[in-house]
């Protein structure tokens, strides 16, 4: 699959990485990238990520027959009004966010339905880690990228997109719908950053911090490595996912209770009871965090 100019909106971790893949796989295509700091977009241009930039949306897509939406889950809707009607015929878009609905909503309210160009897009790839700098061509090797197509995306857009994913990054491709993707995405993904920027934030406010921090070791580094993450990203997945992360929250939230009732009662058989059905539930699927 060959694309002649690739414009990525959003030149950061994920945008700088795909473009970065396309450089590697030699596909020739000219990458163009766009944003709002035009400072963001000279690093990305003086790093070799993209060949030019311009921070007008209309035309970094015109003559592209391919676009990468790569800006926050908030900025969506904007981006998809700004590129409406510049796009050259038979282009191709897709976007990078960790919530998919809010998507497809966005583009209903631009566009009155979703375009069949349109192909939803999560590569379940990343680090705590941001901006163009942290980008690299191995990002997304060996790791799954869910699609969401909606019932009209043209199955040779899906196709692009699958080849985009599979040939040149080096991932694997799934599909599903849209609901379905953003359930288990509350429970995998966007819970455990909440409870990871929540517990720093009230460590934060405890009186003796400083020495709370100190003594932390490598279970409280790796438990809230993820605490380090983009908060203007995790702000808008938090809103656009909002009603399956408050449904995860909630469950999450009765768990916990039921755990501190447990302390509480000193029930040592209850607590070895759940600390054994966890670790044996984590080595069991450890495998797959691994691929």
């Amino acid at each position: 699959m060959s694309w002649q100019r690739v414009t990525v909106i959003g030149v950061g971790l994920i945008g700088g990485s795909l473009a970065l893949a396309l450089r590697r796989a030699g596909s020739g295509a000219e990458i163009v990238g766009c944003g709002r700091s035009a400072a963001s977009l000279r690093r990305a241009a003086g790093l070799g990520v993209v060949d030019r930039w311009t921070t007008d949306v209309a035309e970094a897509v015109s003559g592209a027959d391919l676009v990468v939406l790569g800006v926050p889950l908030g900025a969506v809707r904007e981006t998809l009004e700004s590129l409406r009607g510049a796009l050259a015929p038979g282009a191709v878009v897709t976007d990078v966010g960790s919530a998919k609905g809010c998507v497809l909503a966005d583009a209903e309210a631009v566009f009155g339905a979703v375009p069949p160009w349109l192909v939803p897009g999560h590569p379940i790839a990343g680090n705590e880690r941001s901006g163009v700098e942290a980008a690299s061509a191995e990002l997304f090797r060996d790791r799954r990228v869910i699609l969401t197509p909606a019932e009209h995306t043209a199955p040779q857009a899906v196709a692009r997109v699958r080849a985009l994913w599979e040939e040149v990054a080096g991932a694997q491709v799934l599909c599903t719908d849209a609901a379905h993707h953003d359930q288990v995405l509350a429970a995998t993904s966007h819970l455990p950053h909440m409870l990871a920027f929540g517990l720093v934030d009230t460590l934060a406010r405890w009186e003796g911090v400083e020495e709370i921090f100190a003594y932390a070791a490598g279970g409280f580094r790796d438990f809230t490595r993820i605490a380090s993450s983009d908060p203007v990203m995790w702000r808008d997945i938090c809103l656009a996912n909002r009603e399956a992360l408050l449904a995860a929250l909630h469950r999450y939230r009765a768990d916990l209770e039921d755990l501190t009732a447990l302390v509480e009662a000193g029930d040592a058989s209850g607590l070895e009871l759940l600390f054994r059905n966890a670790k044996e539930t984590r080595d069991r699927y450890l495998p797959l965090f691994e691929r």
